[in-house]
């Protein structure tokens, strides 16, 4: 299976997607809203956000039709004699007014504005329709639309800073909180320039605190999509920490939704695992040239099949789908860490994570022959299997987003980039009879990390570097010609080391720890596991080839990458960004086990929306004491169901039912100060007021 299209955002004109009559209309929309990350800045847990909402416009709208299924945000049910044609109308309008919205932030924003309506006049619908008539399906999907954006303004992404759309001259979306509000984000350290020498000197990349995330400046800055950045980078996401998830829960909005504890600090009781972190991300670095001639087999006959959360795989007997056993895949290593590391920096075409896993979604469903949601009970078109699938999987994505972004905001932990600069510039931590030696420095490690002397200098080992100085075989930075030259890998000082990343991009603007790329990934490989009813590619197997790289010139061969599961390729999303320089193991390997709960937890909740059971969960109630005589009543929720409050003087009744109020959060308060000796509690909850 192989998957995956470019889109040349550069060139002079565009050519559209244009919608396919053999793909269902949901189908046909998340290809145009792929086609719309492409073309605009990364922004990931935007996107996911963006792709979850677009998904229940779609859901709700197919389950406004349907007697059992119950919609997110919108409730309304309807007929229609024509119930497939009236499914296709009341999407494609709910979907096109949720484009135009979020299409008006895009960075191409008026190509946008002009694609909208050709993609809705090429589905047969006139875009001006702006009905709300519930008796049609333009007026219901226009209605769904109205809805969900409403739903959405409001959920602490600060999407427009709560304006209403339509507006004139609509602001950068996502901004952070304004100067003097308690959660804007306060830099830690000052700006590093990585192209400028020198760390901790007072005048270039000065650290502050190396355990915290340092920004950078870099000139002529590009994003992954090609538009021109500013230089100074800012924080992407600042405010997700406050966002409102779909199905994840807590007790205290000032931390992460999961929390799976703090990275590694530099001089603290962690202090040896932190630098154990470096080391794999510089090891890693020194694996990405094919001049070595070291060859891996790639396949999954020898990778894959980890324990969560660890890299502990070796790879399958058997193809459990044919029965046969798994071919070879030999590779030079230098080929495939380097490929790997670009194929998934965000997607070979830029949809970012969330949108890469869509992309990955479309193409298992085209390679399936049957659509039994979970794998099991009766078929269902393909209409429905698109709509469910769509809703399951950026559920999943989205509360990734927030539970990832969460954590970064929290711990505001640093990049490889700051730490291997910091601590090299220290010197060696190995051994104090040794120059340069410092507590905060770079542990030695013969071949990888070395002390640079004047006789290493003079046999030419580490020539031209500098005596006294630490020395890292790495990967040494894009070269002038990437299109015809690569950088290969060398001994370089230390405090010059790079990721391997284009010089336009070095380092993403937000902190390291967790991954997102590791929780959107394992999120979504939960979610495609429990929604196909197997863990496995269609076939046993997953694969996509790669015939030239974009940050140096190869690969010298094609390189076909291979997964056997949905978690193997998640696990390799996560060691991507290893190679990448971006993140060091404990984020990829927290970033595992915080997607695979999300992605468990989402699942678990949207079947309850599909067999129309979510406001039959189970209530728990608890009540408190507290000192002011009043009595605390805590119970969990759905947000978007309502509940009452019903309270009496005996248990067995009468109960009075007080008012009914939207839930916003998982976990519901009320207090009241009772005037009876005794008083009883109990808690309903609806799909409406």
């Amino acid at each position: 299976m192989g998957f995956l299209s470019a889109l040349n955002v550069g060139a002079a004109s565009i050519n559209w997607y244009v919608p396919k009559p053999e793909y269902s209309i949901a189908r046909n929309w998340n290809e145009r809203i792929l086609e719309g990350i492409r073309m605009d800045t990364p922004h990931p847990p935007g996107q996911a956000r963006n792709l979850f909402s677009f998904s229940v416009c779609m859901y709700d709208a197919w389950a406004a039709f349907d007697t059992n299924a119950v919609g997110f945000v919108y409730r309304e049910k309807h007929t229609a004699p024509d119930l497939a044609a009236a499914r296709r109308e009341a999407i494609s309008y709910a979907m096109y007014r949720m484009m135009l919205e979020r299409h008006a932030f895009s960075r191409t924003a008026t190509n946008q504005a002009d694609a909208n309506p050709a993609f809705m006049t090429a589905l047969g619908y006139d875009p001006s329709n702006v009905s709300r008539d519930p008796s049609t399906p333009a007026g219901i999907g226009n209605r769904i639309y109205d809805a969900v954006s409403a739903w959405f303004l409001e959920d602490g992404s600060r999407q427009t800073a709560g304006t209403p759309f339509p507006m004139a001259n609509p602001p950068v979306a996502y901004p952070d909180y304004p100067p003097g509000h308690p959660r804007r984000y306060v830099f830690a350290n000052p700006l590093m320039n990585p192209f400028l020498p020198g760390i901790d000197d007072g005048t270039n990349n000065t650290v502050v605190d190396v355990n915290k995330w340092q920004r950078l400046i870099v000139a002529g800055s590009i994003d992954q999509n090609g538009f021109p950045q500013n230089p100074v980078q800012g924080y992407l996401g600042a405010q997700w920490l406050w966002v409102r998830a779909f199905s994840l829960g807590r007790t205290d909005e000032n931390r992460p939704w999961i929390d799976p504890g703090p990275p590694p600090f530099l001089g603290t009781a962690t202090d040896a695992q932190f630098k154990e972190n470096l080391v794999a991300v510089i090891r890693a670095s020194s694996e990405l040239s094919p001049d070595d001639g070291v060859m891996v087999d790639i396949s999954p006959a020898t990778i894959g099949g980890n324990t969560l959360g660890a890299n502990d795989g070796h790879g399958y007997d058997t193809n459990p789908i044919t029965g046969k056993p798994y071919v070879a895949n030999p590779v030079l290593r230098g080929d495939f860490t380097r490929a790997l590391a670009e194929f998934w920096a965000d997607g070979p075409s830029s949809e970012t994570p969330p949108g890469h896993w869509n992309a990955i979604a479309n193409h298992v469903s085209d390679d399936l022959t049957t659509y039994r949601i979970g794998g099991v009970g009766p078929e269902v078109d393909r209409l429905e299997w698109d709509v469910k699938l769509y809703f399951s999987l950026n559920a999943a994505v989205f509360d990734a987003g927030c539970a990832a972004w969460s954590i970064k905001r929290y711990y505001n932990a640093w990049r490889p980039l700051s730490a291997i600069r910091y601590c090299g510039g220290k010197g060696q931590s190995s051994d104090p009879t040794l120059p340069s030696y410092h507590t905060n420095g770079l542990p030695l490690v013969p071949g990888l990390i070395e002390l640079v002397t004047q006789d290493t200098v003079n046999s030419g080992h580490h020539a031209g570097l500098i005596p006294g100085k630490i020395a890292v075989f790495s990967w040494p930075g894009q070269p002038q010609f990437p299109v015809d030259q690569t950088s290969g890998v060398k001994w370089i000082h230390a405090e010059d080391w790079m990721p391997y990343q284009k010089k336009t991009f070095v380092t993403p603007g937000f902190p390291g720890y967790v991954s997102g790329h590791s929780t959107f990934s394992r999120a979504a490989a939960e979610v495609m596991t429990g929604f196909t009813g197997s863990p496995w590619f269609p076939g046993g197997l997953g694969s996509y080839t790669i015939t030239y790289l974009v940050h140096e010139a190869g690969p010298t061969q094609p390189v076909t990458l291979q997964w056997a599961t949905y978690y193997d390729a998640a696990d390799q999303v996560g060691l991507s960004r290893i190679w990448g320089g971006i993140h060091p193991p404990v984020d990829d390997l927290a970033g595992r086990h915080v997607g695979a709960q999300v992605g468990q937890t989402a699942w678990a909740l949207v079947q309850k929306y599909f067999d129309g059971t979510v406001s039959a969960m189970e209530i728990n109630v608890a009540s408190r004491p507290l000192t002011d005589g009043q009595v605390e009543l805590r119970f969990n929720a759905v947000r978007g169901l309502h509940y009452q409050i019903h309270t009496a003087a005996k248990l067995e009744g009468p109960y009075v039912a007080g008012d009914s109020s939207l839930a916003l959060e998982t976990s519901l308060v009320s207090t009241n100060a009772p005037t009876e000796s005794q008083k009883f509690f109990r808690v309903t909850s609806s799909l409406k007021p």
